[in-house]
């Protein structure tokens, strides 16, 4: 029965049940446990997103290349990926809060040897434990919302943390120039040593262990191995990850078709790029909203009709001049962000459900995913964006992802002909041994 979720685990000894702390209060639904949520899982973004307007000086401070400099971001993202892949298997067997405590400790550390590296390689080796660590925030808290939250409630629980979370991202930037101009470069590695202390001490104080106590352990192969023989995993996995590369891909070749061959400054994209990133917030809002009334299939539907109505639009827009404007060109772009809230937030929340005792690695697969092609296809966007006068083949590529990640609906995602009512979730219980 693909999809069937069970309650959350029972707290004791300082451990979830039944959604509950052991004093009674709802710890899925306090605002404590929220801020928690949302400090793991931008702690890493963060981070990558502040040292961006510095690169420049990192240059000239170590007499360098603006390439070895572009590294301190390029590894910290294969960090990342790297971290995803790890931390999420780990995290289903030794359990959540062990596992993110060790991360944010080493992270603690890389941004610590970040203040004090003296050449430009030393930098960018820190800078990948930097991301190793911290990204295992990223993974664990979807894990950590899947323990807590039944099938239906996880989408709305993570656009929350992707809504918040954002504001703060799109912040960072800001933050890291204005450090920079004031304090110089090591002071952002300053703060983001202090950040990284003060979410490891909030989780160590606050967050209890959520992971589910399992009765037939299987391991890390029994767990990959019922993931990949499991349609709905993959199918919502692809889902997830091709409505990534939207993002991605659009992310990498706008810069050079706006700069130029439009001729507008580096300003006049930051402005335009972030009202994209706030249709993408607002789009998480809405599914926020409308996630407890709905079913995640029939959101993901929604969210994946829009999202090929913008691309297409987008397209034809493209292909008749009229994104030769950024007003055209980041208008239809910010309906397919407003519509792909809906596609991420759902297809993780199906991903991460199909087998809910291997959560973290469902999380850490997914992501992996998403940054390894992630680094690909940013790099072909570019090449898009960089080598034709036209937007049209950058507006192509984002139509071909909107309509392969449709058709992971269509072709490989089950049917689900059953509504799952809390009899079948006891009796799921019953027949895998899960409590």
């Amino acid at each position: 029965m693909h999809g069937v979720v069970g309650k959350p685990a029972a707290l004791t000894n300082g451990k979830v049940a039944n959604g509950k702390v052991a004093d009674g209060t709802n710890a899925a639904t306090t605002r404590t446990m929220l801020l928690l949520l949302v400090a793991m899982t931008g702690v890493a973004p963060i981070s990558l997103y502040m040292l961006v307007p510095a690169l420049p000086l990192l240059v000239t401070s170590f007499n360098s290349d603006i390439s070895i400099a572009q590294m301190t971001v390029s590894l910290y993202m294969v960090g990342i990926a790297c971290s995803q892949i790890l931390m999420g298997p780990l995290s289903d067997r030794y359990g959540r809060r062990p596992v993110l405590l060790a991360g944010l400790s080493l992270m603690v550390v890389a941004s610590a040897a970040c203040i004090f590296a003296e050449t430009l390689p030393q930098l960018i080796a820190a800078r990948f434990f930097q991301a190793l660590g911290g990204a295992s925030g990223m993974v664990i808290s979807r894990a950590i919302i899947r323990d807590l939250y039944h099938r239906e409630r996880i989408s709305s629980m993570i656009s929350l943390v992707i809504a918040v979370m954002m504001i703060a991202q799109m912040l960072s930037p800001l933050t890291g120039g204005l450090l920079e101009t004031a304090f110089g470069w090591r002071s952002i590695f300053y703060v983001t040593t202090a950040g990284s202390l003060a979410v490891a001490v909030a989780i160590a104080l606050a967050l209890p262990e959520t992971r589910r106590v399992r009765l037939q352990p299987s391991g890390f192969r029994g767990d990959v191995g019922n993931l990949l023989t499991s349609r709905a995993f993959i199918g919502y996995v692809l889902c997830q990850v091709l409505a990534s590369q939207i993002i991605f891909t659009f992310a990498g070749g706008a810069p050079y078709i706006v700069i130029t061959h439009m001729g507008r400054t580096g300003a006049e994209y930051g402005a335009w790029f972030a009202l994209i990133g706030f249709a993408y917030l607002v789009g998480n809002l809405f599914c926020v909203r409308f996630a407890p009334r709905h079913s995640l299939e029939r959101l993901i539907w929604f969210g994946l009709a829009l999202q090929l109505a913008g691309s297409f639009l987008n397209l034809v827009c493209g292909l008749t001049g009229l994104n030769q404007m950024p007003g055209w060109l980041f208008g239809t772009q910010m309906i397919v962000m407003f519509a792909n809230a809906f596609v991420m937030s759902n297809s993780a929340a199906g991903a991460i459900s199909v087998r809910p005792e291997a959560a973290g690695t469902a999380s850490g697969a997914m992501g992996f995913l998403q940054m390894g092609l992630g680094s690909f296809l940013s790099q072909f966007g570019a090449y898009l964006g960089g080598h034709f006068t036209t937007p049209a083949p950058l507006n192509a590529a984002v139509f071909v992802l909107s309509l392969a990640c449709a058709s992971t609906m269509v072709f490989i995602i089950p049917r689900r002909n059953v509504v799952v009512s809390e009899e079948l979730i006891e009796q799921a219980e019953e027949e895998t041994g899960m409590v």
